[in-house]
C-alpha cells in the first residue's frame, strides 16, 4: 500500500473515531478581531409630528359669587345642608324651619344676583309624606336633618318629634317624586350619604340626651343596602349598627383617648355619631363622634363598627398654634397659652393619596348642655336641676370658664406654667374649657351636674372646646400629618380687623366676641378635585367665609384664597336678611363641590347654605397660573 493510500485510512479512521464519540469536541478558540464598520445606510423618511405638549406652568384656583338664593328667614336654619343632581341641575336645600326639602333650578346660578326674596321650584313636604306613607300622627316627625343624592335618587333623613325619639329616611327621586319608602333609623338621623358606588347609604343617628338627661338613647349608624335600587327597597335592606360591643364586658375596646362623658350611662349611650364620610373605593365609613373628640370606622362589607379612634390634641403652647383666648382684651391677641384644644369635629371629607385615604376634620368643639325651661329657682331646683338662669334650669353642663374654677383645684405643675393672673379676663379667664379632661381625683360632682368641686376634682391640664383649625389624619396609621393651626385667626384678623374678627354669626358688630368660645368655629368642609390637584373648602361658622387650601399633598397643605361673602357694614342684618338683600351670607352650615363637567357654568362651583341668613350661595371656581 502507497504512503497515500496509508494516509487516507488513517485520516478516515480518525473520523470515523470522532462521529463516535459526539459532543466530545475541543475548547472554543479566542473571539477574533471586530470587523470594520459597514457603510450608512440611507435616512428614512421624516415621522409625523407628535401631539403638542402640556403647559408646564402651575395653576391655582380664585373663587368669586355668582349669586345667592335668598329664603327670607333669619336664624331659623332655612339653608342648612345641600345636596346637587347634575342631570337636572338642581340644587336641594334643608329647609328645617318648614320641615321641607328647597328645590332651585340653578342652571344660571347669576340669576340669582338682585336682591329678593327667591321661590323655589319646588317643596318637598318631607314629614308629611313619610307620615302619610306610614299612618303615622300628624306631628309625629320632626325636620329633615340632611340630604344626599346618588344618580337620580334622593334620600332625606327626619328626626322624630323629639330628638330622643327614632327617626326615619325616605327616598325620592330627584325631580321630587316621593318613590314611597321611607324606613326606621336610629335616634336623631343627623347625617345621611351614598358610597361613591352608589351601593349603600350611610347614617349617622346622634342619639342626644333629652333635657334633663334622664333619657339618653344609644348612637348608632344605619346602612342600607341600595344595590335593588331606591323604588325597590324593603325592610330588608336596612341594617342598624350599635356601639354596645365598646361597653365595660364587651368584646372591643375603645381608642386611647376617647372622651366619654362623667354622666353616661355607657359608652353606646355616650358615643354620638355626627357626619358621615366614605373612602374612595366604597369600603369604609368614617364617622365623626363630635362630643367624644373620635371617629368610628365602619367597615361596609362586614355591616361591622370595627373600630373607634381619638382624634387627640392641639398644643396651643407649640409656636403655630396660637389663639385669641378672650373677648375682653380689646385687640386682637393671638399667642401661646398653655393649654390643649380638642378638635371635636362636625363635618368630616376624606380623599385618596398614594393609596391612603386621608380623613379632613374642621375642627369646630361642641359642649354637652342640658336644660329645660323653670319659672324660677325653685321650680328648677324642684325638677332636678343645679342652675337657673333666667328661665332655663340646667341639669348638665361640661363646660366651665378658667375664671370659674376654683384656685385651689388647679395642680402645682399647671400654676407653674400658667402667668400670676391667668383668670383675669384679659387673660384666659374668659376661656370655656371641658370639664372633665385633665382631671384627677374621683370628680364626683362630674358624674351629677358636670361642674367641678375643688374638694374631690383637680386639674392638672386645660382643654378647651375645638382648636380653631382643620386636620389631616393618615387612615392607616391615624397619625394627624397636617393641622392649620393659628390660620384661620391670623388671616380673618389680618383681612377683616380688630372690629371684625372673631364676630358672631348674628350681628355685625361684634368684632372679638367669639374669642373666648371656639373662634372663627370652622363647620363646613369639602373637597374637591380641579385640574388634577385637590383642594378644601373650610366655611367658618361664626365670622363666616370660605377658607381654600391646596390639600393635594396631605402633608405639605397650602393656603390659597380666603372669600366672604358678608357685608359688615349693614346695621340691621335681620331686617336685611327678611329684605332678600344678598352678599350678607352668616353662618356657613355646609358645602357642596360641583365638578366643572357637572356645573351649569361648564366651571367648577360651590354650593353653600347658610344656616342664618337662610341664603344658599354659588361661588365660581377660576383656574388660574401661576400658583405662587
Amino acid at each position: 500500500m502507497s504512503i497515500s493510500s496509508k494516509l487516507g485510512v488513517a485520516v478516515l479512521g480518525a473520523s470515523l473515531l470522532l462521529v463516535g464519540c459526539s459532543g466530545d469536541d475541543g475548547k472554543a478558540g479566542a473571539t477574533g478581531a471586530t470587523g470594520a464598520t459597514g457603510a450608512t445606510g440611507a435616512t428614512g423618511s421624516t415621522g409625523s409630528t407628535g401631539a403638542p405638549g402640556q403647559d408646564a406652568t402651575d395653576t391655582s384656583i380664585a373663587l368669586t359669587v355668582l349669586g345667592s338664593f335668598a329664603s327670607g328667614l333669619f336664624d331659623e336654619s332655612s339653608a342648612e345642608i345641600v345636596g346637587y343632581a347634575p342631570s337636572l341641575k338642581y340644587a336641594y336645600v334643608v329647609n328645617a324651619a318648614q320641615k321641607t326639602i328647597d328645590i332651585i333650578d340653578v342652571a344660571s346660578p347669576t340669576a340669582f344676583e338682585v336682591d329678593q326674596i327667591d321661590t323655589p321650584v319646588k317643596t318637598l313636604a318631607v314629614t308629611d309624606d313619610v307620615e302619610a306613607l306610614l299612618d303615622l300622627a300628624a306631628g309625629s316627625l320632626g325636620e329633615a336633618n340632611s340630604i344626599a343624592v346618588s344618580n337620580e335618587t334622593l334620600a332625606v333623613v327626619i328626626q322624630g318629634s323629639s330628638k330622643q325619639d327614632t327617626g326615619y329616611v325616605a327616598f325620592y327621586t330627584t325631580d321630587g317624586t316621593f318613590l314611597n319608602k321611607a324606613f326606621r333609623t336610629g335616634s336623631l338621623p343627623d347625617m345621611i350619604e351614598f358610597t361613591p358606588d352608589g351601593t349603600m347609604a350611610v347614617i349617622a343617628n346622634e342619639g342626644e340626651p333629652n333635657g334633663d338627661y334622664s333619657v339618653d338613647p344609644e348612637g348608632s349608624i344605619t346602612l342600607v343596602d341600595m344595590t335593588a335600587g331606591a323604588a325597590n327597597l324593603s325592610a330588608t335592606d336596612v341594617f342598624q349598627l350599635r356601639f354596645d360591643a365598646f361597653n365595660a364586658g364587651g368584646t372591643k375596646t375603645l381608642g386611647e383617648g376617647v372622651r366619654v362623658s362623667a354622666k353616661a350611662s355607657s359608652v353606646a349611650a355616650d358615643l354620638e355619631p355626627e357626619y358621615v364620610t366614605i373612602s374612595g373605593d366604597s369600603s369604609y365609613a368614617y364617622v365623626s363622634l363630635q362630643e367624644n373628640n373620635a371617629i368610628a370606622v365602619v367597615d361596609l362589607a362586614e355591616r361591622e363598627i370595627t373600630a373607634v379612634h381619638s382624634l387627640g390634641m392641639i398644643d396651643h403652647s407649640i409656636p403655630g398654634n396660637e389663639l385669641d383666648a378672650s373677648n375682653r382684651d380689646g385687640a386682637v391677641n393671638i399667642r401661646n397659652w398653655p393649654i390643649f384644644g380638642t378638635p371635636m369635629p362636625d363635618t368630616i371629607a376624606s380623599y385618596e393619596y398614594n393609596d391612603v385615604t386621608y380623613l379632613l376634620t374642621a375642627n369646630e368643639g361642641d359642649g354637652r348642655e342640658y336644660l329645660t325651661d323653670a319659672a324660677d329657682a325653685a321650680a328648677c331646683t324642684a325638677a332636678g336641676g343645679f342652675e337657673f338662669d333666667d328661665g332655663d334650669c340646667f341639669h348638665y353642663l361640661d363646660e366651665i370658664r378658667i375664671r370659674d374654677i376654683d384656685a385651689a383645684a388647679f395642680d402645682g405643675d399647671l400654676l407653674a406654667r400658667l402667668p400670676a393672673d391667668f383668670q383675669e379676663n384679659e387673660q384666659l379667664g374668659r376661656l370655656k374649657v371641658i370639664t372633665n379632661l385633665g382631671t384627677t381625683g374621683d370628680c364626683a360632682s362630674l358624674a351629677v351636674s358636670g361642674q367641678p368641686s375643688a374638694a374631690d376634682c383637680t386639674y392638672e391640664s386645660l382643654h378647651s372646646y375645638g382648636s380653631r383649625s382643620f386636620s389631616i389624619y393618615n387612615t392607616d396609621t391615624w397619625e394627624r400629618v397636617y393641622d392649620s393651626g393659628s390660620d384661620f385667626e391670623r388671616i380673618t384678623a389680618n383681612r377683616l380687623g380688630v372690629d371684625r374678627f372673631n364676630s358672631t354669626n348674628d350681628e355685625n358688630d361684634s368684632g372679638d366676641s367669639r374669642s373666648d368660645d371656639k373662634g372663627p368655629e370652622p363647620e363646613a368642609l369639602e373637597v374637591g378635585v380641579i385640574n388634577g390637584k385637590t383642594y378644601a373648602f373650610i366655611g367658618a361658622e361664626r365670622v363666616g367665609g370660605i377658607f381654600v387650601y391646596d390639600i393635594t399633598n396631605p402633608e405639605s397643605a397650602e393656603f390659597v384664597q380666603y372669600l366672604n361673602n358678608r357685608d359688615f357694614s349693614v346695621a340691621d342684618v335681620e331686617a336685611a336678611v327678611q329684605a332678600g338683600q344678598k352678599g350678607l351670607d352668616l353662618g356657613p352650615e355646609s358645602i357642596k363641590f360641583v365638578p366643572a363637567s357637572d356645573s351649569p357654568t361648564s366651571e367648577p362651583m360651590l354650593i353653600v347654605g347658610n344656616e342664618v341668613s337662610g341664603t344658599t350661595t354659588f361661588y365660581g371656581i377660576t383656574v388660574t397660573g401661576p400658583a405662587n
